[in-house]
């Protein structure tokens, strides 16, 4: 087993006005390597796991907390980016090639959620918000 410092000397703070956000009981873990560019992590507690994008290589990725394991969870994944979760739990993604915001059912059905705003197509999402406006109603991630 490593032995881990604390403060970690991976961490940097390169601006001082961030000190006071510093966690120094903390350390940096590397879960896996391989990715050109990742992003978009989402941790789903309830299972244990994590799932982030590796957007070049056009997938998701799942990291398994209990066994370490590394494996993709969807191929081809639209080039997404942005993930999170709604309200039920379920896998909301930003996703850049269709152009469009989607839910990932429990049953793995994808579900477009959005793919238009007033009417025009959405540009390349790269982010989303579960926030709603009063009405109930999804606030775009341009308002949010």
């Amino acid at each position: 087993m490593d032995l881990v410092r604390y403060p970690d000397p991976s961490v940097q703070v390169l601006d001082d006005s961030f000190v006071k956000y510093r966690v120094f009981n903390g350390a940096v873990e590397r879960l896996a390597t391989g990715f050109r560019w990742a992003e978009g992590p989402v941790w789903f507690g309830d299972g244990r796991y994590l799932l982030w994008s590796d957007i070049p290589n056009n997938r998701i990725m799942r990291w398994d907390e209990e066994t370490g394991a590394v494996s993709v969870f969807r191929k081809p994944s639209s080039f997404s980016n942005g993930n999170t979760r709604d309200r039920q739990g379920r896998l909301v993604t930003c996703e850049h090639d269709s152009r469009r915001v989607t839910r990932t059912e429990y049953d793995g059905t994808i579900m477009v959620v959005l793919d238009r705003f007033d009417g025009k197509p959405l540009n390349s999402p790269t982010s989303w918000s579960s926030r709603t406006t009063r009405s109930g109603s999804p606030i775009p991630p341009s308002e949010s």
